[in-house]
């Protein structure tokens, strides 16, 4: 575990600034991909979008919790791996990209077989396995789980997870308390619309009233569990989180982390015994959730988060 060398921008050393910084203001660039629709072995669907370079690096994307193309932090990524060589692709999860899911089931921190048949499709599809995986918050902690679970048979070149919530339990506690819970309330409000959306539309197999769900224990306890075979919101947590997958990675793998993530705790990030050789983690003072926010002048502001993604999957 190494303290890395990022330095906020000046004006926005508070992880809330870092975190909500690039949500309104980050530049977005203008991409041109290629929307795909997979369909899946159980009569579902995932959306791509693929970027239309012509590198045969192709580097496989996992957004965060109800992330989509849309999202600050893929925008600027899928750019900045254009821009070194890469072919980078997005894998929406289900229900995520504009259209809905037609099973009653979604995606959640630990679904990795979703992320696993995409591999073997883009294996399928162009000869070859990604090189690379990002992935960020709520898709870190699926791609971590997913290298901990497949160990030496995972067929990836390199691995970077951004913001990992490495306990979920953590995670649903540390947004119940102070100005985290402003990230809260959005995302359970995106939560709530996408499972009334889904369910005006198919018959939902729960009875719940999802407006009534004031937290992610209970949201997690009454929806996310029971749609996808856990007993309840404990068993989810305690199956999922990726903390207790990292010591079975073989794959190279940089894990990016601010102490004042405002999504966890300090004492949610892994003690250095439970990693390993394999893994190359890098820890900020500052930085936010999925912020790491840099520059000397308001709106001339650099990625130091995408810098060192790019750094690391061209190193040799």
């Amino acid at each position: 575990m190494k303290q890395a060398d990022f330095k906020p921008a000046w004006w926005l050393r508070s992880p809330h600034l870092q975190t909500l910084w690039p949500v309104f203001f980050k530049k977005r660039y203008q991409l041109n991909l290629l929307e795909e629709q997979v369909e899946t072995e159980d009569g579902d669907f995932l959306d791509l979008c693929w970027s239309q370079s012509s590198s045969d690096k192709i580097v496989l994307v996992l957004h965060g919790l109800e992330g989509s193309i849309t999202s600050h932090y893929i925008n600027g990524v899928i750019h900045a791996l254009e821009c070194s060589g890469f072919r980078p692709v997005l894998m929406h999860f289900r229900g995520c990209s504009g259209r809905v899911n037609r099973l009653a089931r979604a995606y959640h921190s630990g679904e990795t077989g979703d992320l696993n048949f995409i591999a073997n499709y883009i294996k399928d599809k162009t000869g070859s396995y990604p090189y690379a995986a990002v992935g960020y918050s709520l898709g870190a902690n699926v791609l971590l789980k997913w290298l901990g679970e497949t160990g030496e048979s995972n067929p990836l070149s390199k691995a970077v997870a951004i913001s990992v919530p490495f306990r979920l339990h953590d995670a649903a506690k540390r947004l119940e308390k102070g100005v985290s819970k402003i990230y809260r309330e959005h995302l359970l409000k995106s939560l709530r619309q996408t499972y009334i959306e889904k369910f005006n539309k198919i018959e939902s197999p729960l009875n719940v009233d999802v407006n009534q769900l004031k937290s992610f224990w209970d949201y997690d306890d009454q929806v996310t569990a029971p749609l996808h075979g856990f007993s309840g919101a404990q068993e989810y947590y305690d199956k999922c989180s990726s903390r207790q997958y990292l010591k079975n990675i073989t794959v190279p793998t940089r894990v990016v982390h601010s102490s004042d993530d405002p999504f966890m705790f300090e004492d949610t990030v892994p003690d250095s015994e439970e990693l390993n050789s394999h893994i190359d983690f890098l820890v900020t003072t500052h930085g936010g959730h999925v912020g790491f926010v840099a520059g000397k002048f308001p709106f001339f502001t650099k990625y130091w988060c995408e810098k060192k993604i790019v750094e690391y999957l061209t190193a040799n």
